[in-house]
């Protein structure tokens, strides 16, 4: 089974440590187009127009430095880099063993800068979104999405693929038509502001129940077990299924 997460705009970076090894993360067939994205963001971080690169206020320009020197900066596990509301609910360091050795397994975080990453891996506070057009690479969904078939694809094995991003990083990947029948799209209806929440309490609640789902109905029925749902067929080929979730 794949649990996708977007990653969180706030971040934090453990202060001391050893530097991050690419060489150490999963999905090591995306390290060409990681170098280039690296690359990339650096140049336009140390630009004067960064900050409207980067589609940041001049108040983030601190955090947008430290995309100078990521190479530098202590590793941190990628399960305490990213924070805020989701991440929060997700929990992980709560986890029991099991739960987490699955987390670790099934979620992974598409990311802007990394393209996907694992709980486990050990990667360096970053300031990019995947709405970002970097100099020389393009809009960066577009950049992502070749080279995230098929390791995303390969990750998805025999299970259902469940999708908790948001439409920004739900653009850099989308399950080819052969994965799309075991593609379901966690929705919250009616209250935005919970909906980051109640992703990572359903992130949370799979890897709990351990139950390795193969069909999108074997997912909802696992969710139905928390929480109220309602399961949506696909609107047309190669569409997703879409659970609607709400905290009981």
């Amino acid at each position: 089974m794949l649990i996708l997460l977007p990653p969180s705009e706030t971040k934090w970076n453990r202060p001391r440590g050893g530097p991050a090894d690419p060489a150490t993360w999963s999905f090591p067939e995306l390290g060409p187009v990681r170098e280039e994205v690296a690359r990339a963001l650096s140049g336009v971080s140390g630009s004067p127009d960064a900050a409207a690169v980067l589609g940041v206020s001049e108040g983030l320009l601190d955090e947008v430095a430290r995309n100078l020197v990521l190479d530098t900066l202590p590793a941190t596990p990628a399960a305490q880099v990213y924070t805020g509301v989701l991440y929060d609910a997700l929990d992980l360091a709560s986890l029991d063993t099991a739960a987490r050795r699955r987390a670790n397994r099934w979620l992974v975080v598409v990311s802007a800068l990394h393209g996907a990453v694992r709980p486990a891996d050990r990667i360096t506070a970053y300031r990019l979104s995947m709405g970002v057009t970097l100099p020389g690479t393009g809009p960066l969904a577009q950049r992502w999405r070749p080279a995230l078939d098929g390791p995303l694809t390969a990750a998805a094995g025999n299970g259902a693929v469940v999708d908790c991003r948001s439409a920004a990083y739900a653009a850099a990947w989308r399950p080819g038509r052969d994965l799309a029948h075991r593609w379901v799209q966690v929705r919250v209806p009616g209250a935005s502001h919970m909906a980051k929440h109640t992703r990572g309490l359903v992130a949370r609640h799979l890897c709990v129940e351990g139950v390795a789902a193969r069909s999108v109905r074997a997912v909802a029925e696992v969710v139905g077990r928390g929480f109220d749902t309602e399961l949506h067929e696909p609107v047309r080929a190669g569409a997703p299924w879409v659970l609607d979730v709400v905290v009981r």
